[in-house]
């Protein structure tokens, strides 16, 4: 099978989707126009207090969003669920980015926003009350938690893997903030601060294969846990500034750096013509779990993501400057990332020499979780598809080191701000106000993750708790479509869109999370097996909750 044939049919249908169905989400499910025609005012200008409430231009904004949800996980979910085969993960993420990825992300920033810009809970206990809302706090907390832990991690290896990513990476962090200061406090054009931003980005980007920088002989085996507190300080840091200091024109930058990123990958496919190595359906490799229900909470961010309803309703909805935005900010970049875990897949399927290579690095599901093994294929395959320009790999691999490495460092980053969130909301309900002390609650947020990353040798905690990432995220993702429903059964509007991708998805999480608990249980790990168990109590409680209300509102 022709990789490019493969990716051309991804890609037109995103384009089909955004023209027709996001269209209808946007002016018949949530009629985003008619707020606009009678001028209601979003959250960004309604509170407006430039740190976090900002009307923000489109641009700028689906940059943010976009570079906030696509983190390393729409690249490991794909190239661990690989190993099933190419074809389960193309029809998964094709179908479940249009049909209920993007629509949880539109569906979660619109009911955000009507909300005064409030997180999943807030929302949730406005709908559904406080039982609801203490229960997705915790739940979020414990989300939110692995991201920090896990990212940074991520992060520090791909800076030990690839020193020649350290430079440019963090050059851009200086980029990011004189272009927020000109662009905010001098009023200028975007144009040719972009032009620059991306110029100099790749300067470095071939300065640092020439210099790469590396702490490993400085400091020996501990470099991972040295760039892990770095990357923490920093995340301290870009949580507690107002977006438009750091926040927002990075992931300006990091927008622009994806879709020259795509255009190379996409060209270079075409180019490259690679034939799909791997076999199309690998239904019992060794040592895996089940296809039903795992490939569905392996593959999360790339086709549904609870996570990102907690980007749209903690950081995007309180910059989106007219509601009619709300389609290209949440359903286009949602898109944007399903094109991104498609060429995650074909760079994993058909960017190894031979069927025996790709076999031999999927061996088994030990081989094939590892996440660090299945990022370096990401990028040594998208490096090889690059190359059909006539760049060297040695080149494509810094950029594509480059452009993970900064994606998730947006999607850390943003964690800590939304934890942030979270914790001055715990405040609130508690009825403790110094929690709702922004550097004390982003102390908190880092503090904590930091707390787990160093619960095992190396800063490596956080993977202690990582199996459940992929069930709790789309537990997650799951509710949020069920608080999706109860906004619209309020409205009076069609559930049908949001009600049975909500069943779907909760259906995968309960099996998983089941099978999950049979697992741990054979292993003997307590600890994973109660929490698991905590988790789907969590689910059914918050279900029982959303039906009775439904069934309130129909007998009304």
């Amino acid at each position: 099978m022709n990789g490019a044939l493969i990716g051309c049919l991804g890609l037109g249908a995103f384009l089909l989707a955004y023209r027709f169905y996001g269209t209808y989400l946007s002016d018949k499910i949530f009629r985003l126009i008619e707020k606009d025609r009678k001028a209601v005012p979003t959250p960004a200008h309604e509170f407006r207090d430039d740190v976090d409430f900002v009307p923000t231009r489109k641009g700028v904004l689906i940059g943010h969003h976009f570079s906030s949800i696509a983190g390393a996980a729409p690249i490991v979910g794909p190239a661990v669920a690989a190993i099933w085969g190419w074809l389960p993960a193309f029809l998964w993420i094709t179908l479940g980015v249009i049909f209920m990825g993007a629509c949880h992300d539109f569906g979660a920033l619109v009911i955000s926003m009507h909300h005064r810009g409030s997180s999943m809970a807030t929302v949730a206990e406005s709908l559904l009350g406080k039982r609801v809302r203490n229960l997705l706090l915790l739940v979020i907390f414990f989300l939110v938690w692995m991201v920090i832990a896990v990212f940074a991690l991520v992060i520090a290896n791909l800076f030990v893997s690839y020193p020649s990513a350290v430079l440019p990476v963090n050059f851009e962090i200086l980029v990011a903030i004189a272009m927020g200061v000109f662009i905010n406090k001098r009023g200028a054009s975007l144009k040719l601060p972009s032009i620059l931003a991306q110029v100099t980005l790749y300067i470095m980007i071939y300065l640092g294969t020439l210099f790469p920088i590396s702490l490993t002989p400085v400091l020996g085996d501990n470099a991972l846990m040295g760039w892990m507190l770095f990357l923490l300080i920093y995340s301290f840091i870009a949580s507690v500034l107002p977006v438009w200091v750091l926040l927002q024109p990075r992931d300006y930058i990091n927008g622009h750096q994806l879709i020259v990123g795509l255009f190379l990958m996409i060209g270079g496919l075409f180019i490259v013509q690679p034939q799909i190595v791997a076999p199309a359906i690998n239904p019992n490799p060794q040592g895996a779990p089940p296809l039903f229900p795992f490939l569905f909470i392996t593959i999360a961010c790339g086709a549904i993501s609870g996570f990102h309803g907690l980007v749209s309703g903690g950081t995007t909805s309180k910059q989106v400057a007219s509601w009619s935005e709300a389609k290209p900010v949440a359903y286009g970049s949602m898109l944007g990332e399903g094109l991104l875990a498609l060429l995650a897949t074909l760079a994993v399927t058909a960017g190894f020499a031979s069927e025996g290579a790709w076999h031999n690095h999927y061996a088994n599901w030990n081989q094939a979780n590892g996440l660090s093994a299945k990022i370096n294929a990401f990028v040594n395959g998208s490096a090889s598809f690059i190359s059909g320009w006539g760049i060297s790999e040695e080149i494509g691999q810094t950029l594509m080191a480059v452009l993970i490495i900064s994606f998730a460092a947006t999607s850390l980053d943003t964690a800590c701000r939304i934890q942030r969130y979270i914790i001055s909301e715990v405040g609130e309900g508690l009825d403790i106000p110094i929690l709702k002390n922004r550097y004390l609650s982003s102390f908190i947020a880092v503090f904590t993750a930091f707390l787990l990353m160093t619960s095992s040798d190396g800063g490596k905690g956080g993977l202690s708790i990582w199996p459940l990432f992929g069930a709790t995220n789309q537990m997650l993702a799951g509710l949020t479509l069920l608080l999706i429903c109860s906004f619209l059964k309020k409205k009076g509007s069609p559930l049908w869109h949001y009600l049975v991708p909500a069943f779907f998805v909760l259906l995968m999480t309960t099996g998983g999370l089941i099978l999950n608990i049979k697992i741990f249980t054979q292993q003997q790990n307590w600890f994973l097996t109660t929490l698991t168990g905590l988790l789907l109590l969590a689910q059914f409680w918050t279900m029982a909750e959303t039906f009775q209300f439904i069934k309130k509102e129909n007998s009304q």
